[in-house]
């Protein structure tokens, strides 16, 4: 451990070619909120906002003192990879072929190539991921170019290592606990792999998305196993299969200390942190902020330091976000009416309705019933408590209605 430290520290200092430390911020809203003394660590603020580039640049960094003559590399990704990669390739002016898939939002294709400048090519393949990593893998194999991974490469984890390094820097001292985000484990793995070297007593909390829990499958059965299914809204930590490397570097932590975090209470911290703090936060980096509310009683009177991954975020998804959480918080709901077709049943309807009640949406999906109609209807409110009134009042008229905000099916479906 103390050997990895020692590398970390190195690799910190190299870093300072490409950018500066990201910041160590005090935030005074979480603060006064938990009673602790919170920082967020800004990854959120690097060049390429997000912290994938310490792993890029110290991976190519290190094949390239092994072998200067190796000119080509490849990597797989649809996200922050692909720009930390791109980025370290127009420093180290080597070619980068960088494999996406064909669904990649044009936005991060154009950052992506940006940030590359004239040293890297995109290759759009394949409709999934998994199509599009075995199609980077035979250009390797083909060209004898080298494939950098995402998380899975203990170079890769030593280049994330340098969070910690900056932090402990920024700070002066070691905090009494940091919060990390997991997805495949790179970030996790290097910095408590320089924290258990440098500050033994210092406590950790992981966060993963609900639908990814790589690092709680892993714990469970003893290795990483890949998840049957994978929720990929947290696209940034939505990963089906810890790596190898990184369940070796974190296969002491207990499960009591792995949370997870519902999708939609991510987009509730999301719009919190932009609307409060004005702090633009991809999913995946808001999830060490979003777990606070459980952590509450056991960090109070704390120093903690919740580490922001990235903020890479499009905003064409916001409507998104804001409908998840206005859904997770019970402001807004959507039902299923079956509508008496006579004059007034409509009427009838919008009465019973309170008045913070608002409908968002109202569609009609059944016109050829002689007697009752099917509408789709969405409410939102300012209280979550309306909605039982509102619920009360339709069963007094004996109105039949069916909640469907929670039924994934209907829900994906209709909504």
């Amino acid at each position: 451990m103390t050997q990895f430290a020692e590398a970390a520290r190195a690799t910190t200092t190299a870093l300072r070619d490409l950018f500066p430390q990201t910041p160590l911020q005090h935030n005074d809203h979480l603060s006064r909120r938990y009673g602790a003394e919170i920082w967020l660590k800004r990854e959120d603020l690097s060049p390429v906002r997000s912290y994938k580039l310490r792993g890029a640049f110290n991976a190519m960094r290190k094949v390239r003192a092994a072998d200067p003559g190796q000119r080509e590399f490849v990597c797989a990704s649809a996200g922050n990879h692909a720009q930390g990669v791109a980025y370290a390739c127009r420093h180290f002016g080597v070619q980068g072929t960088i494999f996406m898939p064909v669904t990649t939002p044009q936005q991060k294709i154009d950052k992506t190539r940006i940030f590359g400048g004239g040293q890297v090519q995109i290759r759009l393949t394949g409709d999934y991921f998994d199509q599009t990593l075995a199609a980077a893998q035979t250009f390797c194999a083909e060209k004898g170019a080298h494939f950098l991974s995402p998380f899975d490469d203990p170079d890769v984890i030593e280049g994330q290592a340098s969070v910690a390094v900056e932090i402990l820097e920024q700070l002066g001292r070691a905090p009494d606990m940091v919060v990390l985000p997991v997805g495949g484990g790179g970030l996790a793995s290097g910095v408590t792999g320089f924290f258990r070297a440098e500050a033994p007593e210092l406590q950790f909390r992981f966060v993963e998305p609900l639908g990814g829990a790589s690092l709680t499958a892993a714990l469970r059965d003893g290795a990483p196993m890949k998840l049957p299914k994978v929720n990929s809204f947290v696209d940034g930590a939505a990963v089906a299969r810890l790596g190898d490397h990184t369940f070796g570097m974190l296969n002491w932590v207990s499960p009591s200390a792995v949370h997870l975090a519902p999708e939609d209470r991510i987009c509730v911290t999301m719009l919190e942190m932009l609307n409060v703090e004005g702090i633009v936060l991809e999913p995946a980096g808001a999830l060490s902020v979003d777990v606070l509310p459980e952590l509450a009683d056991e960090i109070r009177g704390k120093t903690v330091v919740c580490v922001t991954s990235g903020g890479n975020f499009d905003f064409e998804r916001l409507p998104e976000v804001k409908e998840r959480a206005q859904r997770y918080s019970g402001l807004k709901k959507y039902f299923i009416l079956r509508m008496p077709q006579r004059p007034g049943a409509l009427r009838d309807f919008l009465e019973m309705l309170g008045p913070d009640d608002d409908i968002a949406r109202f569609e009609y999906l059944k016109k050829s019933a002689r007697n009752y109609g099917s509408v789709l209807i969405g409410i939102e409110t300012k209280q979550p408590e309306n909605f039982r009134l509102l619920t009360d009042r339709m069963d007094r008229s004996d109105l039949a209605y069916r909640d469907i905000t929670t039924d994934e099916a209907l829900a994906d479906f209709l909504i």
